[in-house]
């Protein structure tokens, strides 16, 4: 059983390598966004608490998302192990996740600055399906058109200069004490994020040591 944790800035690429990783070994993707998108979605009590903090202006707390992070983990439905995107984001989120579960590595994707402002910047989102896009990497045939379903291509409400530039701020602020608590544990590998998402999965597989795939990619 394989357990790892991922990280890296929003726009790093983390989420597409994470599912990379998951499809080629049977790994269950453990994304803290995916879970909030899920239970928003859904309309289940978990997103009218959150869309609740969200209407008074405060974030959702490391509180919450160390209890979601529990909550899912109680599930047990990762029979081949585990990748934790999103999590942890404190350093005692960090102890005590360590105390809790046996960490193979921690999987660090470097990306500069100015790349992941572009990228975020560039990124849309389907209104109909909710498919995403990059007008960098991925592209519709038509200019903010679905190629799927056809609806119009937004971008994100949070997607702005000034937005982009406080998560990088709080991001390293908050991430560089968590990375060092890893690091003591000599569980850290950094992958250079610049190239292709392929190239980075195999540098990623590669450094983990990881065997023949269970499934192709």
């Amino acid at each position: 059983m394989q357990k790892f944790v991922i990280m890296g800035v929003q726009g790093c690429g983390k989420g597409t390598q994470a599912k990379l990783l998951c499809k080629a070994y049977d790994l269950a993707h453990i994304s803290v966004g995916d879970i909030f998108r899920w239970n928003i979605a859904h309309h289940t009590k978990l997103a009218a608490r959150i869309q609740r903090i969200i209407s008074r202006g405060d974030l959702v707390s490391d509180e919450i998302v160390a209890e979601i992070v529990q909550r899912r983990l109680a599930d047990h439905d990762w029979n081949f192990g585990f990748i934790l995107d999103g999590f942890p984001r404190s350093v005692v989120q960090a102890e005590f996740f360590l105390e809790s579960y046996d960490i193979d590595a921690v999987i660090h994707i470097v990306v500069p600055d100015e790349v992941v402002r572009e990228r975020v910047l560039s990124r849309r989102l389907c209104s109909g399906c909710g498919l995403d896009y990059n007008l960098i990497h991925h592209r519709p045939q038509e200019i903010d058109k679905c190629d799927v379903c056809g609806a119009a291509l937004t971008q994100r409400a949070d997607d702005t200069p000034s937005a982009v530039a406080d998560r990088l701020k709080t991001y390293h602020e908050k991430t560089a004490p968590i990375l060092e608590l890893f690091r003591r544990k000599e569980l850290v590998l950094e992958v250079e994020g610049m190239q292709p998402a392929e190239f980075v999965q195999k540098e990623i597989q590669t450094q983990l040591g990881l065997k023949s795939p269970r499934r192709s990619q």
